[in-house]
């Protein structure tokens, strides 16, 4: 393997390792079907505020912030939404991508190229 191309590797490899230290937090959310739903409703039921005071911050009604957390629950919502409701509860959203099962990036990253030498097709559990 020529030199540049070792170094193209190592590079790879320090961006995935970097990742995954990153993303550490959020790999064993990961491990569960639905991993945030319900965050924001939990949020606002540990906080202690109400529906009516998050929708006048909001200027809507109580209504459209149940929807809003049934979005989430289905997981339909769009992110421009989510941090509207979570600013109105003095919150921020967060997200992560990480592989499923609580895999790092690296071993995930192997198994799949070790699939692809073994002519395997990629399992629902990565996909």
């Amino acid at each position: 393997m020529r030199t540049r191309e070792a170094a193209q590797m190592r590079a790879k490899k320090a961006v995935r390792l970097r990742l995954d230290e990153e993303m550490r937090p959020f790999r064993q959310a990961g491990k569960t079907k639905n991993p945030t739903g319900a965050l924001l409703r939990s949020a606002r039921k540990v906080l202690e505020i109400p529906a009516a005071e998050i929708a006048k911050k909001l200027g809507v009604s109580r209504n459209v912030v149940f929807d809003l957390e049934e979005r989430e629950r289905k997981g339909t919502a769009m992110m421009q939404s989510l941090a509207r409701l979570a600013g109105a509860m003095d919150c921020m959203v967060v997200y992560g991508v990480v592989p499923r099962g609580g895999r790092t990036f690296e071993r995930a990253r192997e198994e799949r190229m070790w699939g692809k030498i073994l002519g395997e097709e990629e399992t629902a559990s990565s996909l």
